[in-house]
């Protein structure tokens, strides 16, 4: 369920070409299969968001509570930018409703949030918003095949390993 200030639901053309801005730790605990009291529950997700979004040639930005010192993380990639917080400064929701307030052009961006703070931020600019539970079932839901040839590939054992290592060093670079 698409929910924005306006009455209007964008097309989907549209949607299929905005970037999304999520709310990492509220995903997780709204996405079957993933904990919040697992230590690598911003992996597990930001996997599923990579693959998510390269099915859908979109973009996304994940912030996260919680990471020393805070900022970009090396878990980004080119579609995929993942901050989090630093718990000695700010907040998930602060960065996200600093970056909704700062959005230049607001109706070109879909926020996943359930967080109601975060949802009157958007609303109150016009936002596409998509709830958290909606998203993280989305993620973990398998497209039916088209029968054209599968381009993306899960992760190899090594990758995954490595991904994890990464987290592990630190969830921020």
């Amino acid at each position: 369920v698409w929910q924005s200030a306006g009455n209007t639901v964008p097309s989907r053309a549209t949607i299929l070409a905005m970037p999304y801005l999520i709310d990492g730790h509220n995903v997780i605990g709204q996405t079957p299969g993933l904990s919040l009291d697992d230590p690598d529950d911003e992996v597990k997700l930001i996997l599923l968001i990579r693959r998510h979004c390269m099915r859908e040639k979109r973009k996304a930005t994940v912030i996260f509570d919680g990471g020393l010192p805070g900022g970009v993380s090396g878990l980004s990639t080119s579609d995929v930018t993942v901050i989090f917080a630093s718990d000695r400064h700010t907040t998930a929701d602060d960065l996200i409703i600093k970056r909704i307030e700062a959005e230049r052009n607001p109706s070109g961006l879909i926020v996943i949030s359930s967080d109601q703070k975060i949802v009157a931020a958007a609303k109150q600019r016009q936002m596409a918003v998509r709830p958290s539970a909606e998203f993280g079932r989305l993620l973990v839901h398998r497209p039916a095949s088209t029968g054209a040839p599968e381009k993306e590939r899960g992760l190899t054992q090594g990758e995954l390993a490595e991904w994890e290592d990464l987290f592990k060093r630190g969830k921020s670079s």
